[in-house]
């Protein structure tokens, strides 16, 4: 199916207290272009979900918010990405940095071959934001909470990341994606890996979290869309279709594209 020319995103891709703006993004790799003129707020302390078939640019454009794709040589990045309107693409900007501020949870649980406590610490320690180790150990225990995994950790501190459950090892990366005080998280996939009791932690952790931060987080997923997020955003084909609260996104799509792929048409 081709891309739809001179397409303008229905709905309400803009947010009144935006916390990130994307405007006139577009992504290339080499010369095949990933994603088209894609222009979208996301909202302060507000989670929002993309979704869209596999292969339609909802990752490529999650990892444009951090500079993810930095990582790759033959991406190239146009448009604009505020972040409080800091231009994130800014030739002085400090990538280390920018990715303390907007952290990012994994598809696959990513431990690192340390321990429960090292996992947590690393961030603050590499961006030095502590002076005392009292303080060290007051970061890890605060974002071991905030992630709802104290209870089960809080004994075994010093056995490796890598020995607890799928599910644990999910909340332990998003204990350290905190432990660096994030302004926004990003989050790919989270639950694909896991179970659904493990994927129901995360979800009621999602909501916890929005308190705090803003998320945008990519799922395969509708009735996790629909449970997680308070605005659906449907890409097709590297196009963002469609933007508007979750429940209109489900119940009274705009676009025929996204009804038909929330109705299963394909996708």
């Amino acid at each position: 199916m081709p891309i739809i020319k001179d397409h303008k995103t229905d709905g309400l891709p803009f947010s009144d207290s935006p916390k990130l703006k994307a405007r006139n993004v577009n992504v290339f790799y080499g010369e095949k272009q990933a994603i088209y003129d894609v222009s979208l707020d996301i909202g302060a302390n507000e989670v929002i979900a993309l979704i869209g078939p596999s292969g339609c640019g909802k990752s490529t454009f999650l990892r444009c918010l951090n500079r993810m794709n930095d990582t790759i040589e033959i991406c190239r990045v146009d448009g604009q990405i505020l972040l409080d309107d800091d231009d994130i693409y800014g030739s002085k900007v400090d990538v280390v940095p920018l990715r303390a501020r907007v952290g990012m949870v994994f598809q696959k649980p990513n431990p690192f071959p340390k321990s429960i406590f090292d996992n947590v610490a690393y961030g603050p320690r590499i961006h030095g934001l502590v002076e005392h180790r009292d303080e060290l150990h007051e970061i890890v225990e605060n974002s071991l909470k905030r992630a709802g995994l104290w209870n089960e950790v809080k004994d075994r501190l010093h056995a490796p990341g890598t020995g607890l459950s799928g599910g644990q090892q999910q909340r332990l990366c998003i204990a350290r994606t905190i432990a660096v005080d994030p302004e926004v998280i990003l989050m790919d996939e989270p639950c694909s890996a896991l179970d659904p009791i493990a994927t129901a932690k995360i979800e009621e952790l999602i909501d916890e979290l929005r308190e705090n931060y803003t998320i945008a987080i990519v799922t395969h997923s509708m009735q996790q869309a629909a449970r997680v997020s308070q605005r659906t955003a449907y890409f097709h084909m590297g196009q963002l279709i469609e933007v508007n609260p979750t429940d209109l996104v489900f119940t009274t799509p705009q676009h025929s594209l996204t009804e038909a792929y929330i109705t299963g048409r394909f996708g």
